[in-house]
């Protein structure tokens, strides 16, 4: 448990796929096997709404967070009817990553969809209040936001932009109470 996790290739913070920092925080929430976390990532359940992911993903998610030392085993179960599941639990360094994450806002509108989201149910999962989230994230995409929706015209892409960039931001009004 002591092993710290390994950075991106400059050094810098841990280059997760949204699909490890969701097992991260479901790792958070309890140990569990990758079997039983692919069924809280089916399409039919709270995550799944948001994100979708197949069971051998799933997997090799679990292998990577593994080998970066935020995850590791802590037991072994039989399986239903296949091979043994092995059981694991979250590290004091995947513990300290999850919980920086979860405070971080997205860097881009289209983020929001997914990554933005994902953080609010965990958070809301874990019975955390997601305020300092909310306000970071409109902070964040302050100037984006003013600056996509003020653009007259133009053609089919600047008007998705503006468009969903002013769902984004009624989307973060109404979370943070229209501050």
């Amino acid at each position: 448990m002591g092993r710290q996790p390994r950075r991106d290739g400059d050094g810098g913070p841990l280059a997760l796929s949204v699909t490890e920092w969701v097992l991260l925080g479901l790792l958070r929430e309890d140990s569990s096997h990758g079997f039983a976390l692919a069924k809280q990532l089916r399409r039919d359940t709270d995550l799944g709404r948001i994100l979708t992911v197949r069971r051998p993903l799933v997997y090799r998610a679990l292998d990577r967070l593994v080998g970066l030392g935020l995850v590791e085993p802590e037991s072994t179960e039989p399986g239903d009817s296949g091979p043994t599941r092995t059981v694991h639990r979250i590290t004091a360094s995947g513990l300290e990553a999850i919980d920086r994450w979860l405070e971080e806002p997205v860097d881009h509108v289209r983020d929001l969809r997914v990554e933005f989201l994902v953080k609010l149910r965990l958070l809301e999962r874990s019975d955390r209040a997601p305020d300092r989230l909310i306000a970071a994230q409109r902070s964040a995409l302050g100037r984006t936001l003013e600056r996509l929706t003020d653009r007259p015209g133009g053609d089919v892409v600047d008007l998705w932009r503006a468009e969903s960039a002013m769902a984004a931001k009624r989307f973060l009004d109404e979370l943070g109470g229209g501050r």
